[in-house]
């Protein structure tokens, strides 16, 4: 069920104020005529919040109780209050404005700036790293730009949090954070990095809210006159307020409580950044006279979903502090299937039956861009991005950059690569391929244990460990390969992991998935230690994540299906187990791991080095294996062949509305033209030809090949 918006307009050309209310439930009705503050609305995944609270703004105006340019809309992105000034337009109130926090600041502080303060104003920061790395020096301290990401991160929590340098190391320890570096330390680069910001007049996104909140203190006039200009508040997504926020929405208000708030505590998954839901859930504390509002009908998921996301937080702990309430939604749309659950003995197994099971999806019509995968980390990206390539599934990486663009990954190929080309230096010689690569990866920061804590360094541990752990997975399927054909391997990868960035499958993590929603949803890796993640400990720590589940859940709005794997790799010891947040939710039997993939059939097998099929050289070059030979030894292609294999990609790709690229690349189909292949096992040995395109494409390439008109990809779908 989905609702709708009903427009109906006076003579005048507005809309009637009684038609804003038609359509709406009766807890959005309840929203939208509490038109007087404080109000309170708790509002549960996809029970509708932005439509009812821009339907309460938008009767409030055309009932006269405000004006609309005395209303200020506030959110946390752009995306979300461009929405807003769209639906506002769409109800009859454009004048109203919604903004961030911070371009509400920013837009006040520019203006009473030559009034109140004089002289050049202030430059923004936009990335503080490249301060905190000057901090960092004039303290004779070094860190990588890994560690002065973090220790950035660390900066912002201080600021947001209103800590002082000098109660950094109390207040961090405290809250249960695990500084990048020595805590001392980041109290010493606060504290320089807040003297050079002032000295080269530069401000950055928490200066901005803490200086215009003390501008409006400090500056009666000027407040009245903020004051006089907004009369009338909504704050969206009030779980994730942070103390500076706080302090700026309290200037804002003065002695007034003209404030509608809107969040739910079941949705908290920022806590990490200084988010805290104590503003939300003690709001009557704050407010006694508020009104309260629940939303619990959910509009976007099946029954099915429904129950699921209510199953994983009605399983919360009790009587920890980390427990907070939240709403029991209760589904509208028609029955829909089951949510799945599937156990796989490897992690490589997961990702290749996902590949499967997406495809089948868009084969029976689900749109692409209508399907996401999730997962909680951004390291788990990669053995999704490598399946879906060799699926031939288009994807887009959501929140992240492609693992092999992430900086700590290019850099690590880049000395793999002068490895290999220095043929193996004393120090790795005969250590065998998986001892070299960990070598090599030393050098830049990895080790065999992981840091602690969350953010940079340990984002870069991971994508490091997982380069080492495609070295083991080498290792076990030949153990004659050496460093040559692993840098072979992962230029192979990179390259099918390159494509042009099209519509095509989400990957995300879970927290970048926040506010989104898709027909088709897969959780993948929840295993205990993965969600939870390890490093969360406290019991409000472990809260925290089973909400990150919740939301994940309540992305999905029909096709649902959950999954985890007993080991990393295949062959590994199977001693992982499913995460606890699924106890009683999981069925006791869970889905067999289906059969694997042929070893010839799957690309990242490893065969030793390939022989040149013309002069018999090893070849190395990604290019060239593809070939097949050296780019320099004479090719037998077949024009006529290679001409007609790209009109029929191009049909096929249309047909499946998908990029060329995705069918077969040039490459491929070069060599396919090559060496005219005969038969599936002729035409399965050639790269970029894997199981899942063998079975799709094979028959009507293999025709080409005799020179007979293919059936369509339809034909043979059917």
């Amino acid at each position: 069920m989905v609702q709708r918006e009903t427009r109906r307009a006076t003579s005048g050309g507005r809309l009637e104020a009684d038609a804003v209310l038609e359509g709406l439930d009766p807890e959005q009705r309840a929203v939208a005529e509490a038109v007087r503050g404080p109000v309170c609305v708790l509002a549960g995944a996809g029970t509708g919040k932005t439509r009812a609270i821009t339907h309460r703004i938008a009767y409030a105006t055309l009932t006269g109780i405000v004006s609309p340019q005395r209303v200020l809309a506030v959110t946390f992105t752009t995306r979300a209050a461009g929405e807003l000034r769209g639906r506002l337009r769409q109800l009859g109130a454009p004048g109203v404005q919604a903004r961030t926090f911070h371009a509400a600041a920013l837009r006040q502080l520019t203006y009473f700036w030559p009034k109140v303060i004089g002289g050049e104003p202030p430059k923004i920061i936009e990335s503080k790293i490249g301060l905190i790395a000057d901090a960092a020096r004039a303290c004779r301290l070094s860190f990588g730009r890994t560690e002065l990401r973090d220790v950035a991160g660390e900066v912002e929590w201080a600021k947001v949090t209103q800590t002082r340098p000098e109660d950094y190391a109390a207040a961090a320890a405290k809250a249960g954070r695990k500084p990048p570096v020595d805590a001392v330390d980041v109290a010493r680069i606060y504290v320089m990095y807040e003297s050079l910001r002032r000295e080269r007049n530069l401000l950055d996104f928490e200066g901005m809210l803490e200086l215009t909140a003390a501008v409006l203190t400090e500056h009666r006039d000027v407040a009245n006159q903020v004051r006089e200009q907004y009369r009338y508040f909504v704050v969206d997504e009030y779980q994730d307020v942070n103390p500076l926020q706080k302090l700026l929405l309290d200037t804002w208000l003065g002695d007034r409580d003209d404030l509608c708030v809107v969040g739910d505590p079941s949705q908290t998954i920022y806590s990490f950044t200084g988010a805290t839901p104590s503003y939300l859930l003690g709001f009557t504390r704050d407010h006694p006279t508020a009104q309260v509002v629940r939303l619990v009908r959910d509009y976007r998921s099946t029954p099915q979903v429904v129950k699921l996301a209510n199953d994983v937080l009605a399983r919360r702990g009790t009587g920890s502090r980390g427990q907070v309430p939240g709403v029991e939604l209760i589904a509208q749309r028609d029955d829909g299937p089951e949510p799945t659950f599937a156990e796989y003995d490897d992690e490589v197994a997961e990702a290749e039956d996902v590949a499967r099971k997406v495809t089948k999806l868009i084969e029976n019509g689900v749109p692409a861009r209508e399907v996401a995968v999730l997962f909680r980390i951004n390291a788990q990206s990669q053995i999704y991005e490598q399946a879906f390539a060799d699926a031939g599934v288009p994807y887009v990486l959501r929140g992240a950059e492609r693992f092999f663009e992430r900086p700590a990954v290019r850099e690590a190929v880049v000395r793999l690569r002068g490895a290999t080309r220095s043929g193996g230096d004393a120090e790795t010689d005969g250590m065998g391929l998986i001892a070299t690569v960990r070598h090599v990866l030393s050098g830049i920061g990895f080790t065999d244990k992981a840091p602690e804590g969350t953010g940079a360094a340990r984002e870069k541990w991971e994508s490091l460990a997982a380069l080492a752990q495609l070295a083991e997975d080498m290792a076990a399927a030949d153990a004659a390969a050496g460093l040559v054909e692993f840098v072979a391997e992962l230029e192979e990868r990179a390259a099918a992991q390159h494509a042009p960035p099209l519509e095509g499958v989400t990957l995300a993590s879970l927290h970048a998935a926040k506010g989104l929603e898709w027909d088709a949803l897969f959780l993948v890796g929840l295993s205990d230690g993965t969600l939870p993640i390890i490093y969360a400990e406290t019991p409000e720590q472990i809260e925290e994540e089973r909400r990150l589940l919740y939301v994940g859940v309540t992305r999905a709005r029909e096709h649902l299906a959950l999954s985890w794997s007993l080991a990393r790799a295949p062959g590994g010891r199977k001693v992982r187990r499913c995460s606890r947040f699924l106890d009683g939710i999981a069925p006791q039997t869970s889905t067999s791991t289906p059969a694997r993939m042929p070893a010839t059939d799957r690309k990242r097998s490893a065969k030793g080095p390939q022989p040149c099929r013309v002069c018999g050289r090893p070849l190395t070059a990604a290019l060239e294996r593809k070939l097949g030979r050296c780019q320099g030894c004479p090719a037998d292609l077949d024009e006529a062949l290679f001409a007609d294999l790209k009109a029929w990609r191009v049909a096929a790709a249309k047909e499946q509305k998908v990029p060329s690229y995705v069918v077969f690349t040039d490459v491929t189909l070069q060599a396919i033209a090559e060496r005219r292949p005969a038969t599936e096992a002729e035409l399965a040995v050639i790269s970029g030809v894997g199981r899942a395109k063998l079975e799709r494409y094979g028959a009507s390439v293999l025709a080409l090949c005799r020179g007979e008109t293919p059936a369509t990809t339809t034909d043979l779908l059917d």
